[in-house]
């Protein structure tokens, strides 16, 4: 493996290794192939399913949730063991089950389906009566459907979403035992059933919505459009734009990453893509292994913030805010662009500090070979943003993207597309979306628990409070005291919601970590007057950036896997280049024009915030990578990163005055050479 072996090319079969190591959500169980064809059949009919109802049937909103979540539950206890195993192979016959799969998650299975569409299946009219008193079998199924939603959660996605789960259930139940603010009056366990079963809040509430009616279909088309070939066309392209560059390979990491985010909201499944081939290549020109796997780890989590798929969390922000699709991807464009302009800044740095080349001409692809060849695979991506733009809806722009990726596919003469590679796709397809279903079912508990307790706003306050308590003392010191203590109070409160999120988004989908921080954090902003769309890109960003911040950076060790480098040194070289992404939420806050669609924006504004923000970003990139025109001192270091930090609040006033500050080490640096 690389881990023993540094210099060892890695084969299909062990980076597929890595990702299931590093991923839960691919951790499948080996079956037998008389389930193997069951569970085939039944993900097929899933991604058909979907298709077929978003683009020409109409299903009543909670069957359409309910269906869906019954595919993702009877799915998850057929496909994810008991306990996580990396074994591929199929368990030795035995009494207790059938092709590798329990008899007991057989019945699991099974429970789940009729626990899922027990409620959808009833008339309206009867559910409009029972809203509010729940009779026994609707108790009776609502807690079955809880637990089972528990477990497919512990399974396919790890134990730290169900136990934030079960801690907010059991802070609904023993409310009035809560301290402080948090003290409630308390429900009973009837009554919370009827909340989190029963009602549009709960289990069945947004966040499953979102990704029955959208998600799915963004996933289904992003696979396609890799197996058509299009994946491929974004490698091959960085690799002609970057790759002949000083420390090229880092580049073209940074390039195709930007490109696969296009398609791909997965940062484990983008470093595995384009880390099998970036990593050994900036291995070869002297990177270090460390920096080479957090080049690309960084660079890959970029995919969850990059246009237009955002890792599902663009959907869940268009049901919230209720805005266009098309806004939410335009306060997303230039904060995503900031992110990978910081990756590109540290690794030119770290390549001229090392003295490191590029790429020779005849380790580049061909710019004409590679359209010749791929061009088509382009047409479903431009055709899907083009639907959105035009002001379509999601999920019909993901219907038409999906059968423009079919066609293309069957056109294609260099990727085509058979109807056995059709038949594999859609069941990736819906393979791939069994752990983030889960994991919304289980976030409809939390959120269910929220809406039912008010404990978002209860917590705001606390945030708030503490934060201001923490500004009264520090603007009682000079020099600090030339801000007043409402500004100290906005950015500790930022300070203490970010920490937050990163803590909460250890180990959690980005998905499932965005909604519950829309839930708990982003109250806290609106009492300070932050608005809705800043506040919700606020707690995603630092949500994403939990992926690359140790102790549980998963897409950095994902990254180490591949490189042979110490993982924890990864994880700690990533989060500093991926110190854009911590930058860029407070710029935003300060200045919202940055995100394109808020209020009172002028493009005077924009340019000013993004003009400062690329400067702050730029000085924090000198300051971490020890290297401008040639090598720093630490006192150098510590007054660039410093004055860097003047650009958190973008305007003419802080630049120049960060111009200014800045003359003298630009002076000791001249004078160096």
């Amino acid at each position: 493996m690389a881990e023993n072996d540094p210099d060892h090319d890695l084969t299909p079969d062990e980076l597929h290794e890595i990702e299931r190591k590093f991923d839960p959500e691919l951790a499948f169980r080996p079956t037998g192939r008389s389930i193997g064809v069951i569970i085939s059949v039944a993900l097929v009919a899933m991604s058909v399913y979907h298709f077929y109802a978003s683009g020409f049937g109409l299903v009543r909103e909670l069957l359409h949730r309910g269906i869906h979540l019954s595919f993702v539950l009877g799915l998850v206890f057929l496909l994810f063991a008991w306990r996580r195993s990396l074994s591929t192979e199929i368990p030795a016959p035995a009494w207790h089950r059938i092709s590798g799969v329990p008899f007991v998650d057989l019945l699991l299975a099974v429970l789940a389906v009729v626990a899922s569409l027990y409620l959808p299946l009833l008339p309206p009219e009867v559910i409009s009566v029972r809203v509010g008193n729940p009779s026994e079998i609707d108790v009776i199924m609502g807690t079955a459907l809880l637990l089972l939603t528990l477990e497919a959660t512990r399974r396919s996605v790890g134990p730290t979403l169900p136990i934030i789960a079960l801690v907010f259930v059991a802070f609904a139940l023993f409310g009035p035992w809560a301290p402080g603010a948090l003290k409630h009056g308390g429900v009973a366990w009837e009554g919370l059933i009827n909340h989190l079963y029963m009602t549009n809040q709960g289990i069945y509430g947004i966040a499953i919505g979102v990704m029955a009616q959208y998600v799915f279909l963004f996933i289904l088309f992003g696979v396609l459009a890799t197996r058509i070939g299009l994946g491929q066309l974004f490698i091959d392209l960085a690799m002609v734009i970057a790759g002949r560059y000083a420390g090229g390979p880092a580049k073209v990491a940074i390039f195709s990453s930007a490109f696969m985010g296009t398609i791909s909201g997965s940062s484990i499944a983008n470093t595995v893509t384009t880390g099998a081939l970036t990593i050994p290549a900036m291995k070869k020109v002297g990177y270090p292994p460390h920096f080479s796997g957090a080049v690309e780890a960084t660079s890959s989590t970029g995919g969850q913030i990059t246009p237009p798929i955002l890792g599902a969390a663009a959907f869940i922000m268009v049901e919230y805010l209720e805005i266009p699709l098309r806004d939410v991807l335009a306060a997303a464009l230039f904060p995503a662009l900031l992110h990978y302009f910081g990756i590109f800044i540290m690794v030119h740095l770290e390549a001229r500090k090392l003295g490191l080349r590029g790429l020779r001409a005849d380790e580049l692809p061909k710019a004409g070979l590679v359209l010749r060849q791929h061009w088509l695979s382009v047409i479903p991506l431009i055709i899907l943003v083009y639907m959105i733009l035009t002001g379509k809806t999601p999920d019909f722009a993901a219907v038409y993207g999906i059968i423009a990726c079919v066609v293309v596919g069957f056109l294609n003469p260099v990727n085509r597309l058979t109807l056995h590679d059709l038949w594999l796709a859609l069941s990736d397809g819906a393979r791939n979306t069994l752990a983030v279903g889960a994991a919304a079912a289980t976030v409809g508990i939390v959120v269910g628990v929220v809406t039912l307790t008010g404990v978002g706003f209860r917590l705001g306050y606390v945030v708030v409070q503490t934060a201001t308590d923490i500004g009264n003392v520090i603007s009682g010191i000079w020099p600090l005291s030339v801000f007043t203590v409402g500004q100290w109070t906005l950015f500790f409160s930022l300070v203490l919601i970010a920490v937050a999120c990163i803590i909460m988004g250890a180990g959690i989908p980005t998905t499932a970590t965005y909604i519950i921080l829309v839930a708990v954090a982003a109250p806290a902003l609106g009492l300070l007057e932050v608005e809705p769309i800043v506040a919700h890109f606020f707690v995603f960003y630092y949500g994403v950036l939990a992926d690359i911040t140790p102790p549980v950076a998963l897409a950095a060790y994902a990254a180490a896997g591949i490189a042979g480098a110490n993982p924890f040194k990864t994880g700690n070289t990533a989060f500093r280049l991926g110190i854009a992404k911590a930058l860029v939420p407070f710029v935003f806050v300060y200045s919202p024009a940055l995100l394109i669609v808020t209020e009172g924006f002028t493009w005077g504004s924009f340019a000013v915030t993004l003009a400062g923000a690329m400067v702050g970003i730029a000085g924090l990139g000198v300051a971490f990578s020890g290297f401008f025109l040639t090598h720093m001192s630490r006192l150098e270091r510590w007054w660039v990163g410093l004055v860097s930090l003047l650009f958190i609040a973008p305007g003419l006033a802080t630049m120049a005055l960060g111009a200014l500050l800045w003359a003298p080490v630009m002076i000791l640096q001249l004078r160096k050479l």
